[in-house]
């Protein structure tokens, strides 16, 4: 088949980009492969002392391809779209998935496997104009004000807004053809207290799908600054053994702790802690963590796969009871499983498996009444470095937040560390009721009984 390009470049429409390297892979060689396209579009502009600090501006088409040869595959990509480039990508990749060694569990979804119904409405882009790059620095100059409005701020490191939109376009030799588009807007702040060698760091900041979203630049800044103002003082909390909250914001870090140890190629490659435990208890009964890959709004959701797969609710853990693997094909081939459609690539590499959006049950108290309850111990906002280890986890964080005794918080707290095992953790979490329910992952506020904090 021959591919009509005009000019020396091929059009931007991604459906003809993805199937003239599909043409160009069958003419060097190839026995199956597919193609994914990306066009996509971002601004950023950030503000430090009222003024401009640096703005960016990004529009690229980017494309890749994959090929298969018997039981070989090779991925190659490219910012370029021209005749020559698409050709000698797909010679490339052939080359390359000649020498490459056999993998027995390779190879594209069946026909019966793929997307075929209509894609689900997730309303994942916004039709309204961008913001131009002056909008956005003011956007970025309200936040930073706001931020040093806040009694005890000093300074702050940026004030940042930008908005990015793109197009995704999945074409394959096994007939999967189709493609969706994103968008996204963001403002964030990160505020100092204090001056010299006694300072404190702390940030906000929201992402959205819609601008229309987001919280106003006022809120963001107070809250950084308000963050960061609660932090100046912090000390080292007592060493020994305590229960900690970890706070909302990054009580997230948790689930993902047992996200990845679920996830497909870990227990493929024998190096999970969770490689034994399927089926049995992880998580305390009563809770749950479901994968929704189809919340409208929301930016982890899509209607397909990175390989075809249509996308669909499932229980990760049940009642406390791990229920599966994370998987692609390769990976539930390889486990002797059914993939659990969670592909996942980029334009350079096969696809892997991971996770889309994700909700944790959440409690009926306040993290203030899970504060009362736990009585002395630590309450965690923010987190430094991370020593996991795969086969064990046994689990090792820097951490600050602070200190809390007979239920009340006390001082802020710095430099220490918070250990203990992930397996015991998960079995003893306690939620909370305060999780955001526009984010991709809804994790409340989480009590953990008996970790060992090192301070002084």
């Amino acid at each position: 088949m021959e591919v009509s390009i005009a000019g020396p470049s091929m059009p931007h429409a991604l459906p003809d980009l993805a199937d003239a390297l599909l043409t160009a892979a069958k003419a060097a060689g190839a026995d199956q492969a597919d193609a994914i396209a990306i066009d996509g579009k971002s601004l950023s502009v950030d503000v430090l002392n009222g003024h401009l600090e640096h703005a960016e501006r990004s529009e690229s088409v980017e494309v890749g391809l994959r090929v298969l040869i018997g039981q070989k595959q090779a991925c190659v990509s490219s910012s370029l779209i021209d005749r020559a480039t698409l050709k000698e990508m797909a010679e490339r990749a052939v080359a390359m998935a000649a020498e490459a060694p056999d993998d027995p569990f390779v190879g594209l979804a069946d026909a019966a496997q793929l997307a075929t119904d209509p894609l689900p409405e997730l309303d994942l882009y916004d039709e309204s104009d961008p913001p131009e790059a002056t909008v956005l620095e003011e956007r970025a100059r309200a936040a930073e004000a706001a931020a040093l409005a806040v009694d005890g701020v000093s300074k702050t490191q940026s004030a940042s807004a930008g908005y990015g939109r793109s197009e995704i376009f999945l074409a394959a030799s096994n007939g999967f053809a189709r493609g969706y588009k994103r968008s996204d807007c963001g403002l964030s702040c990160v505020a100092i207290a204090g001056d010299s060698t006694e300072m404190e760091r702390d940030y906000f900041g929201e992402s959205r799908i819609y601008h229309s979203d987001l919280p106003s630049p006022e809120e963001v800044g107070r809250t950084a600054g308000a963050r960061a103002a609660s932090r100046f003082g912090a000390r080292k909390p007592k060493t020994g053994a305590f229960p900690v909250v970890f706070d909302e914001r990054i009580a997230s870090s948790l689930v993902g702790h047992l996200v990845v140890a679920s996830n497909g190629s870990m227990v493929a490659r024998g190096s999970s802690w969770l490689m034994d435990a399927l089926g049995e208890q992880v998580l305390p009964k009563g809770m749950s963590l479901e994968e929704n890959p189809h919340r409208a709004r929301v930016s982890g959701s899509r209607p397909f796969d990175a390989e075809g797969l249509p996308t669909r609710r499932r229980m990760i853990v049940e009642d406390g009871v791990l229920q599966g693997w994370t998987l692609d094909l390769a990976n539930a081939r390889r486990l002797d499983m059914a993939s659990t459609a969670n592909a996942s690539r980029n334009v350079s590499s096969p696809p892997s498996p991971s996770v889309s959006n994700l909700m944790l049950t959440q409690g009926e108290r306040s993290r203030d009444e899970l504060l009362a309850d736990m009585g002395t111990g630590l309450l965690v906002t923010s987190m430094i470095g991370s020593t996991i280890n795969p086969n064990t986890g046994d689990y090792s964080r820097g951490a600050s937040g602070f200190w809390v005794e007979n239920g009340e918080v006390q001082y802020p707290v710095n430099e220490c560390t918070i250990a203990g095992n992930l397996r015991d953790m998960l079995k003893t979490l306690v939620p909370a009721n305060d999780a955001r329910t526009h984010l991709s992952r809804v994790v409340p506020s989480l009590l953990v009984e008996g970790l060992t904090l090192a301070g002084d």
